[in-house]
């Protein structure tokens, strides 16, 4: 049976290396918050970036809107709640909700987008066969919507 939404929630905790003075964490560490919930959607989605690549693929981050809510401090968990988006085009988006675990506030909310390309780093305009394959396994009309 298909989920109704593609979703996954990665749990992590703020690290010493990841704030500040102030012990706020450094905006740029949510950028790896994100990497670590989509390298966690694909393990558990079976769309990893070990698979893409020993199929001959690449999937470089085109576009990356962060809009930041809340800060995170050291000792803080959060959680990071990662949604596959379908789109028309062969492109890889997600939305993202970072979410202090403790409070439950809504800390972070993002978007990106990532597009295929091959082994010469040339963009792929057409979906590679095992993108295809993937969508036909996990979402419930073969063709992804806008």
């Amino acid at each position: 049976m298909r989920p109704a939404m593609l979703l996954t929630e990665k749990h992590l905790d703020v690290r010493f290396c990841e704030v500040d003075a102030m012990h706020i964490v450094w905006h740029g560490h949510y950028i790896k918050y994100l990497e670590d919930g989509r390298e966690d959607f694909g393990r558990q989605f079976g769309l990893s970036y070990q698979s893409l690549a020993q199929a001959g693929y690449g999937i470089p981050i085109v576009t990356l809107e962060i809009s930041y809510k809340k800060s995170l401090r050291y000792g803080d968990s959060l959680v990071v709640e990662t949604r596959y988006v379908a789109c028309p085009t062969p492109k890889l988006c997600f939305e993202y909700r970072i979410l202090n675990t403790a409070t439950g506030q809504l800390v972070c909310t993002a978007r990106s987008t990532q597009v295929f390309i091959d082994s010469h780093q040339q963009l792929l305009l057409l979906a590679p066969p095992c993108y295809v394959e993937w969508q036909q396994q996990w979402l419930a009309c073969p063709q992804p919507v806008a």
